[in-house]
């Protein structure tokens, strides 16, 4: 398995992640911050994150606020296909601030990726970034919370990248009103990303994970947002069946990974625990 724990090697992967994806993810510059908070705006709603000052406090003191812009190529990828945003166009964005609560870690808070760029591994990409940034920096873990509901976010978190989940925050945000939740429940799972683990290295090695051994789990739906939009009635009775799933799989001390299929096994395995 190629190793990837070092900040060099952390940062040489970001690096083809992104020129595979026709991108270049770095820290935004000064004049960038406004197109940072429209890119949030965009994606929760104006006025549903953090303010223009608060984004520059932000990156003044030294959090990562990134950006994904196009490459000199416009946007075109390692596959030929041509460009597709302008010079110089935040496609993507990110942020995060370090914390302490059980040990030093960056939690990253926000990070979204304009809608004519999406599928093209924006997302993962500034994960890596700020990666190689905290291994430079010799910070060892990355937290950060997911809506427990939606498989694609699951997949990249769990499978892509090789986090594993911490804990269940069941309305951990209270009501949202954003562009993306609306009036739903905020149950959230809370998700570690030991930088050096086992487990990280494995997966961005692209190497298979193991089968998960557990007999209880949750089915998800292959598009909870599509649900969400189009039969409410049907995501909230699947919300509902969640909560309870998952209040129980917490008070057993069971943790959640996903099956081959995309749904969750809740186990006791060691999290490292590599394949057969």
């Amino acid at each position: 398995m190629t190793q990837l724990d070092g900040a060099q090697e952390a940062r040489r992967f970001a690096d083809a992640v992104d020129a595979r994806s026709g991108i270049r993810t770095r820290p935004a510059a000064a004049d960038e911050i406004g197109a940072v908070l429209a890119r949030f705006d965009a994606t929760w709603g104006e006025g549903r994150g953090l303010d223009d000052s608060t984004i520059r406090a932000l990156a003044h003191a030294g959090g990562t606020v990134l950006v994904a812009v196009p490459d000199d190529d416009g946007g075109a990828d390692a596959s030929g296909t041509p460009p597709f945003a302008a010079p110089g166009e935040v496609l993507g964005a990110t942020l995060g601030f370090l914390g302490w609560s059980g040990g030093v870690h960056l939690h990253s808070h926000m990070n979204a990726v304009a809608s004519i760029a999406r599928g093209r591994g924006i997302g993962a990409a500034l994960k890596l970034r700020q990666r190689a940034l905290c291994l430079e920096h010799g910070v060892d873990e990355i937290r950060w919370t997911f809506d427990p509901l939606i498989r694609r976010n699951a997949r990249m978190n769990l499978v892509r990248l090789g986090a594993e989940i911490a804990g269940y925050l069941p309305e951990f945000y209270g009501v949202l009103g954003d562009e993306i939740s609306g009036s739903d429940r905020s149950d959230r799972f809370e998700v570690r990303w030991r930088l050096r683990s086992p487990r990280v290295l494995r997966a961005l090695a692209g190497a298979p994970a193991p089968a998960w051994r557990g007999e209880a789990g949750f089915a998800l739906v292959p598009d909870y947002e599509a649900l969400r939009r189009e039969a409410p009635a049907d995501a909230a009775a699947l919300r509902a069946a969640s909560v309870e799933a998952f209040t129980g799989m917490a008070r057993a001390g069971l943790r959640p990974e996903l099956d081959d299929a995309g749904d969750y096994v809740f186990t006791e395995d060691d999290a490292d625990r590599e394949a057969a």
